[in-house]
């Protein structure tokens, strides 16, 4: 049996909507990570997501890399994104319960980054439980300890870009690759992942329903979504 929680970055876009259809359909709740100036553009598409019982969480209010900021400018842009967050709860009459973050292209902010842990713990963020991971390099970067989300696999399906070579069958790779470079290998029985996919509309353009494919792919070989859980 393999197991997996689907977290996915960078909401919202106008394919949030299909998105948060096909995993409805599934019975997949995924945690979705709310970058707050496109959440702005597509503010009904996350009033939607939340509705439809997406946790979504905070993906910073620019998408910038932390480790190029000041440990001030980090704080803003996290407390900027919260505040527009819980606008968004209360806009779609959904209880607030639980309060992720995810550092923007996992960079967690540089010499900043033990003070950054620091203020997401002082501050209510929530932890997802990773207690279950047996990854020795998990335990090796700080990641159990980590109040942050991390993944454990990369579906890398933002690379899909017009000229970058990067196709649906790069993806496929990744997915059956059994000694991966980075992340740990998906397919293999026993495992437990957190997934990492985003919701972007320049993807579907390039491969429509892009999700769909893969997740389709990953329950055929039998992997089991799991509903978020928090410690």
């Amino acid at each position: 049996m393999i197991k997996a929680l689907l977290t996915i970055d960078d909401v919202s876009s106008k394919n949030t909507p299909a998105i948060v259809d096909y995993l409805c359909e599934k019975n997949i709740q995924a945690i979705m990570f709310m970058v707050g100036q496109w959440a702005e553009n597509y503010p009904d598409q996350l009033v939607y997501a939340l509705k439809h019982g997406m946790i979504v969480g905070n993906h910073s209010y620019t998408h910038p890399h932390f480790s190029e900021l000041s440990f001030e400018e980090c704080k803003e842009e996290i407390e900027k994104n919260e505040e527009l967050l819980n606008s968004f709860y209360e806009k779609a009459g959904v209880e607030r319960k639980y309060r992720p973050f995810r550092f923007p292209y996992g960079d967690k902010g540089g010499s900043n980054k033990d003070l950054l842990q620091v203020y997401l713990k002082e501050n209510g963020f929530d932890k997802v439980d990773d207690t279950k991971l047996q990854y020795p390099w998990w335990k090796e970067r700080g990641l159990d300890k980590d109040i942050d989300t991390f993944w454990t696999f990369d579906f890398m399906e933002y690379c899909i870009r017009p000229g970058s070579g990067f196709t649906l069958e790069n993806v496929m790779g990744r997915i059956y690759d059994t000694s991966p470079e980075d992340g740990a290998a998906l397919l293999k029985d026993g495992s437990i992942h957190i997934l990492l996919t985003h919701a972007h509309d320049e993807t579907d353009e390039m491969l429509p329903g892009y999700y769909r494919i893969f997740i389709e792919e990953l329950l055929k070989n039998g992997v089991e979504f799991i509903k978020p859980e928090f410690i």
